[in-house]
């Protein structure tokens, strides 16, 4: 998956990016939800989202403000402002 610059990046491109890279299937909400509950959640995913995101929005994520995240949406919402 490849987004031509950041302001196209959306919530749905975001989801599908953790469907496709992830194998992340979320309910609706979900993206919102802790990451405690968040069924197999653990820090490999959280490593792959970040290089997964880097490469579909084509500049760095900051990693040190993403490890102060409780849920994807946070690092969504980091990841579309960066």
């Amino acid at each position: 998956m490849s987004i031509s610059g950041l302001n196209t990046f959306t919530l749905d491109d975001f989801t599908r990016l953790l469907a496709d890279d992830l194998d992340l299937e979320l309910a609706p909400g979900q993206v919102t939800a802790d990451f405690d509950e968040l069924p197999d959640w653990d820090s490999l995913h959280l490593l792959k989202l970040v290089t997964a995101l880097e490469r579909a929005i084509g500049s760095p994520v900051p990693v040190g403000k993403v490890f102060e995240t409780r849920s994807l949406k946070e690092i969504y919402d980091l990841a579309v402002a960066a």
